[in-house]
């Protein structure tokens, strides 16, 4: 009796210690995505993606939020990466983003509402703010593209001079190699000549 009382306080040790192991480390993978901008997109989305009524609507919306600000991040790390920072475009994009976060907040509280009739009140709203953000980010984007497309039109048109001169002067080069190679055959057939005569 004693051996089996033992063995079942062992097991129940064993259980108790594998529960407390799983809820740990399901905790520390939460912690984990939550910080990883990319693992938490994707549970963001799969969430959004399994997600039913308004609180799909809800997640849809913190789903485009967040890729609007992803789209608007690439475009200022281009223009940095171009010859430095454009003017206040970083600075501009900062305040977009801690707009975006306050919006984020917003959206977060409304994804935990119950009430479905508050939901379908206040839905109309954040998606107006979430269209706000979006059309601050493509303002700032067409900015982007006109600056980078005016220096790219610039190099273009140099590039394009540049190998018109190089094509220009590869064909004179050509050119005179084979006015070099006729005379070359000239002398040699008259030098044949001489000594054959």
């Amino acid at each position: 009796m004693e051996i089996l009382l033992g063995i079942l306080v062992a097991f129940l040790i064993f259980v108790v210690v594998t529960i407390t192991a799983v809820v740990l480390i399901a905790r520390a993978l939460v912690r984990k995505v939550r910080r990883n901008r990319a693992l938490a997109s994707t549970a963001l989305r799969t969430r959004a993606g399994f997600s039913r009524g308004p609180q799909r609507k809800v997640r849809f919306l913190r789903v485009r939020l967040a890729d609007t600000l992803d789209s608007g991040q690439a475009a200022v790390d281009l223009a940095a990466g171009s010859d430095g920072p454009r003017g206040e475009l970083p600075r501009l994009f900062r305040r977009i983003r801690e707009e975006a976060g306050a919006l984020d907040l917003q959206l977060r509280l409304l994804e935990s509402e119950t009430d479905s009739a508050v939901l379908a009140e206040e839905l109309p709203a954040a998606d107006g703010r979430v269209g706000q953000v979006a059309g601050l980010v493509r303002r700032l984007r067409s900015a982007v593209a006109s600056d980078l497309a005016g220096s790219t039109d610039d190099s273009l048109s140099t590039l394009h001079a540049d190998m018109e001169r190089e094509v220009v002067a590869l064909r004179a080069g050509v050119q005179e190699l084979h006015r070099l190679n006729q005379r070359d055959d000239r002398v040699r057939s008259s030098e044949l000549r001489e000594t054959h005569s």
